[in-house]
């Protein structure tokens, strides 16, 4: 072969894997457009089904006009109750088993977590009297357990995310699990009030979702407090792994996962507003805790809220929300310095 046709067959060769190269780049390409066009259609027909609008409520009294993610500082209160497919319980003998209300700044992509112990001594506005949070799930579902929220903590809540134990369990499973530390050794029910089902060693653990759920509800070795710890804790873990690089592909299971085990006022165009929070990183979310004691006064157990700690926590949730500057410091001429010092408060960066 002389050296001109070598030269042009080793051009040809050269052009040929070029096009094989591109080829393949752009089927990747249709490939993964393809997948993500999928992905969100899944996503929106699932949104579709979990929208739940609550009746005579299109927003919170508490707010003068509606607000929207994004655009404005907003509040979602998360609902786990303790029913599932296997239990089969209808609303009225459904209890909240956890409430952790969570406000948005839009202004510094910023997360402030609060949990509400299931004992809480407060108002019930359905009820018209004083009794423990949990039961106003059983007047009229979520709307009960927002109002008797708004009425505890003095903030609007804005959307309302409601979950039973399959669907708590189904999402982190299919996040392929969760990294979380249990704080002891603990023998704890499982979903299906099975004895002694979970076992879990004290330390750093991959948790499945029936694992994470025992850890959320356990009430037996600390306090209620301590479990609103850790319900935080849990609910920041799902969030780490939901917005790590590697669930991407992980995200049709969780579509799937919800199923009719959520409800929601959260739209689909409402959903992916949620993305923006996490474009620099996940969010700076700082936990709040009120402060309280045990009540046995009466013969019935009861979580009293300590007032000095409750007014705290309300004034850094509304200064958080934009309701009113934040006067946690004022300078000797008067001006208002920003300042946060929560009697209780744990930063998660």
């Amino acid at each position: 072969m002389n050296r001109k046709n070598f030269r042009k067959n080793k051009s040809s060769k050269k052009r040929t894997a070029i096009k094989i190269l591109l080829t393949l780049a752009v089927s990747l390409l249709i490939c993964g457009s393809a997948y993500g066009i999928y992905l969100v259609k899944k996503a929106e027909n699932a949104a579709n089904l979990a929208f739940q609008q609550l009746e005579d409520r299109e927003m919170s009294e508490l707010r003068e006009e509606q607000v929207e993610p994004l655009h404005d500082d907003i509040s979602i209160l998360f609902i786990g109750v303790d029913n599932s497919a296997k239990r089969g319980a209808a609303d009225s003998n459904t209890r909240s088993d956890a409430l952790v209300l969570a406000t948005l700044n839009n202004a510094d992509k910023s997360v402030k977590l609060v949990s509400i112990p299931r004992d809480t001594y407060t108002l019930i506005p359905d009820a018209g009297y004083e009794d423990k949070i949990t039961h106003a799930y059983g007047y009229s579902g979520p709307s009960s357990t927002i109002e008797a929220v708004e009425e505890l903590l003095d903030v609007p809540v804005d959307y309302y995310v409601n979950m039973n134990f399959d669907a708590f369990i189904d999402v982190v499973d299919a996040l392929g699990g969760i990294t979380a530390e249990v704080p002891y050794d603990l023998k704890e029910q499982d979903e299906n009030d099975k004895k002694d089902a979970i076992v879990l060693q004290k330390g750093i653990q991959n948790l499945n979702g029936s694992q994470a759920l025992a850890l959320a509800r356990t009430r037996h070795y600390d306090n209620d407090i301590e479990r609103g710890k850790r319900q935080q804790m849990i609910l920041q873990a799902i969030m780490d792994k939901a917005l790590s690089a590697g669930s991407i592909t992980k995200y049709g299971d969780v579509i799937e996962a919800v199923g009719d085990n959520m409800k929601t006022n959260l739209s689909f165009q409402d959903m992916q507003a949620f993305f923006e929070y996490a474009k620099g990183g996940k969010p700076d979310v700082e936990t709040l805790t009120v402060d309280g004691y045990d009540d046995m006064s009466t013969g019935i157990y009861y979580w009293k809220l300590d007032e000095e700690s409750l007014m705290e926590v309300q004034d850094i949730l509304r200064s958080h929300l934009g309701l009113q500057p934040d006067t946690s410091s004022i300078s000797d001429n008067g001006d208002t310095e920003l300042a946060e010092t929560p009697a209780s408060t744990e930063t998660s960066q």
